[in-house]
């Protein structure tokens, strides 16, 4: 399979949104009181899934591994298996759940991407966390609940906020609609 140079050009731009957020500190893992971070670098790979599909929020989902995996001050992050390998699921899921919905409402696919992508980083990382046994399960729980609902208002602003504004400038188009509605 090959990538048009418009994939090439957003997995690259965001792909450099990504690594930006992770190596500026304080930016794309922002420190939060239970000693873990809570983290944005989801949207970049959400918005990559959205706007040019899997393949693209894929590689973007890489580089966030990456930059988490390169970055780590932490046993359970230094592992690859638990920086990178869930990363790679979030556009690719988020991709999915906006081709599921685009047609009946953009705002709503747009929400359902981010909070399919938000809850795949979190789920896939944590769950990992726990299989390779770094943290034991009432730390991942309480991680779970504290860190996973502010992850998931902010992306959904900041995804459905972007993704309209692509939407509208004609950038993430509708093959068709459904119903007269579609914002």
């Amino acid at each position: 399979m090959s990538l048009t140079v418009r994939q090439m050009t957003v997995a690259g731009i965001l792909g450099a949104v990504s690594a930006v957020l992770g190596l500026v500190p304080g930016l794309g893992f922002i420190p939060f009181p239970t000693g873990q971070n809570i983290t944005i670098m989801q949207i970049p790979a959400i918005l990559a899934g959205i706007a040019e599909g899997p393949v693209v929020g894929l590689f973007v989902g890489l580089i966030f591994g990456l930059t988490s995996w390169l970055r780590s001050t932490t046993p359970a992050f230094a592992d690859p298996l638990v920086a990178v390998l869930p990363r790679l699921f979030i556009g690719v899921l988020a991709a999915y759940a906006f081709y599921a919905l685009r047609r009946r409402n953009m705002t709503l696919a747009l929400g359902a991407a981010a909070v399919v992508g938000t809850l795949t980083n979190t789920a896939l990382v944590l769950g990992m966390v726990l299989l390779r046994g770094y943290w034991p399960p009432e730390v991942v729980a309480t991680i779970a609940a504290t860190h996973a609902p502010l992850e998931l208002v902010v992306a959904t602003f900041a995804v459905v906020t972007v993704g309209l504004a692509l939407h509208r400038a004609g950038y993430i188009r509708v093959p068709y609609r459904s119903s007269g509605r579609n914002q």
